[in-house]
């Protein structure tokens, strides 16, 4: 049964799970964007496969789609991303679990699902993500780190 609280023409639900990785470059932190073939630049994600936990999945799609093998997710971060689209005329509910991630891979291999990267501090990574759900998130993580 779907949540109540969800609006009543709610076909499907979809969970994903994702890293905002980051990198100390020097006396500065980079955040990780990739590229997505529709244009626009997000953090690394996809959907959890049966019997998988959300850090589970974060850790596979990561790995999946960066090559990066190393993350240390940190403890006592977590946030989520809810929102709604339609694919052939069914509204689908979709919530993406996100986790922070420290690593000191900087050689990306990106999959197939992707047509870029790039390393960004702080700022210039605001300005280039797409969404602004996903901006407030690079908020959140960054307001974390800072009283880390």
């Amino acid at each position: 049964m779907l949540d109540p609280k969800l609006p009543p023409n709610v076909q499907i639900k979809e969970f994903s799970a994702g890293v905002i990785v980051f990198r100390d470059h020097g006396d500065k932190r980079k955040y990780l964007l990739l590229h997505y073939p529709s244009g626009h630049f997000d953090f690394a994600k996809g959907h959890l496969e049966k019997g998988e936990t959300e850090k589970q999945a974060a850790i596979r799609e990561l790995e999946e789609e960066t090559g990066i093998k190393q993350i240390d997710l940190l403890e006592g971060f977590i946030d989520q991303v809810v929102y709604f689209f339609k694919r052939k005329g069914e509204l689908i509910y979709k919530r993406v679990t996100f986790f922070l991630g420290r690593t000191n891979e900087g050689d990306i291999k990106l999959s197939d699902e992707h047509q870029g990267y790039l390393w960004l501090d702080y700022q210039a990574a605001l300005a280039k993500i797409t969404f602004e759900n996903a901006r407030e998130i690079l908020r959140q993580a960054e307001q974390f780190l800072t009283n880390y």
